[in-house]
């Protein structure tokens, strides 16, 4: 998606939802309970206030944690881990590649056949595979033997027109979605398992070496080239399609980014700089914090009853997570507090997660004249029926703030990984072109909430630094990206013909 309208043509989802706002307490009666019901609702629109100069408070305070954590392991609350990824893709790549991509429950093999920068991606094919949930919890050997197995499988799927070269190994991109304290590029000790899976004995082992072993008892002749995570994957994806891509982000169910550092640019970095002279590193940045973030009663609420309290606060801020979840205790407020259903608070609007994002996107993009869609998700998620039209309008303001906060502070990240860079600038005229790819469901799905963070994007760069600032959707990061990646890190690039 390219950059949409810059300067005096950008509007803000926040300016459009303030008339929005106005109409709705024009008709809400300033009485009683709906008076209760509105002033909540005022006063959680200005808690979750964001205007530009509270957003650049943000954007440097990410700049400085940057630095932080550049400097030494520890010293912020953003990571800033060290992918070992220095050969990003430029398109020359060729030949047969596969990806593994395991992030949940389920997993994916990829093939991918690049043809160089004349044909690109020629074909890419892949797989989806179940894992049993006994293995979930059940030995090292066993999880990986059945991955491999299904790896090996889907190998013997080749085409004759689609074999390596003689005398090649396969090569394997893995994205590998847990926790994990890289090493090299090709090599990472697992940290904990998350998302349901507790494989004990996999922990503090190499994850590459477990599936290694595992390919090696498959019979399967395959080396693991990289070991990704699946914003780094993004970053790779982006950068094959466009030779600007400096950084990626991930909004969807969590969020997170990667950007292209300087290698002389790390401190922590005590091996030899690498020939590119640059580096890829993965920040975390849902652990971001700073005060200046906009925290509500019911942000600190959610984090204080999460599964890591204190930690990954942007992420809980932003991300699809947990967006109809802060809705969810609003409405929750305003029922206790104002009745706005009724004298008693419907028992489904007390469960914690029942109201999720895609859920509050549908009522929030409600175009209909009497929001049939706000009516519809009511019934059917939380049993609730015989809602006015302006309650309903209340609703979906509420769904307003929380995505356009959302937004604007992801804008606000984005900026500040852009100050670090240096590109958030022109310089003595200077027209360095810099792109931005963006990839999860959030971004992908959410209309308002991505227009929304672009346009602020734009606001906070200005109109001239913005005429060389792109953002663009990079598809696929976790399949085809971990290709490409395992492409740009082949033990054969040094020995291809020129």
């Amino acid at each position: 998606m390219g950059k949409v309208a810059v300067g005096a043509a950008v509007v803000c989802a926040a300016a459009v939802c303030a008339a929005a706002a106005l109409v709705v307490r024009h008709r809400i009666k300033s009485s009683g309970k709906w008076a209760r019901a509105l002033s909540i609702l005022t006063e959680f629109e200005e808690k979750c206030g964001t205007p530009s100069s509270k957003l650049k408070q943000v954007a440097d305070a990410m700049t400085v944690e940057m630095h932080a954590g550049l400097a030494s392991e520890g010293g912020s609350k953003l990571k800033m881990i060290i992918s070992y990824v220095d050969n990003l893709p430029t398109g020359d790549e060729k030949g047969l590649f596969y990806a593994l991509d395991l992030g949940g429950t389920n997993f994916r093999v990829l093939r991918v056949h690049l043809g160089g920068k004349e044909s690109r991606v020629v074909k890419q094919e892949f797989e989806e595979v179940s894992i049993p949930p006994h293995l979930m919890t059940g030995s090292s050997d066993e999880l990986f033997d059945y991955i491999a197995s299904a790896l090996a499988k889907f190998v013997a799927t080749e085409s004759d027109s689609q074999h390596v070269s003689p005398g090649r190994q396969r090569e394997l991109g893995f994205t590998f979605s847990f926790p994990v304290r890289q090493t090299s590029i090709s090599s990472g000790t697992l940290i904990k398992w998350t998302k349901g899976f507790a494989v004990e004995d996999t922990v503090g082992q190499d994850v590459v070496g477990e599936l290694t072993k595992a390919i090696e008892r498959a019979g399967l002749d395959m080396r693991v080239a990289a070991l990704v995570n699946d914003t780094v994957g993004t970053l790779a994806g982006g950068r094959y399609n466009n030779p600007d891509v400096a950084a990626a982000v991930i909004l969807g169910t969590g969020t997170n980014a990667a950007y292209v550092e300087r290698a002389h640019a790390i401190p922590k970095w005590h091996g030899l700089l690498p020939k590119s002279g640059e580096m890829v590193i993965n920040m975390e940045w849902g652990n971001f914090r700073s005060s200046h973030l906009p925290l509500t009663e019911y942000d600190q609420a959610l984090d204080a009853g999460s599964l890591n309290p204190g930690e990954q606060i942007f992420e809980k801020m932003i991300s699809g997570m947990y967006l109809g979840e802060i809705v969810r205790r609003v409405l929750c407020k305003m029922a206790e507090e104002a009745a706005i259903f009724g004298d008693a608070v419907p028992p489904k609007l007390k469960i914690p997660f029942i109201l999720r994002t895609p859920h509050t996107s549908a009522m929030h993009h409600d175009t209909s004249p009497d929001l049939k869609v706000v009516v519809t998700k009511l019934k059917d998620i939380l049993e609730i029926s015989n809602t006015s039209l302006k309650l309903r309008k209340l609703i979906v303001e509420v769904c307003d703030i929380v995505a356009t906060r959302g937004a604007r502070l992801s804008a606000a990240g984005i900026a500040g990984i852009l100050k670090k860079l240096g590109r958030d600038t022109v310089k003595d005229g200077e027209k360095q072109k810099s792109a931005v790819a963006l990839d999860g469901g959030l971004y992908e799905h959410y209309t308002k909430f991505r227009s929304c963070m672009e346009n602020t994007l734009w606001e906070l760069l200005g109109e001239e630094a913005s005429e060389n600032i792109a953002v663009e959707h990079s598809m696929d990061g976790s399949g085809i990206g971990a290709a490409l990646l395992a492409a740009s890190h082949s033990q054969y690039i040094e020995v291809e013909e020129p």
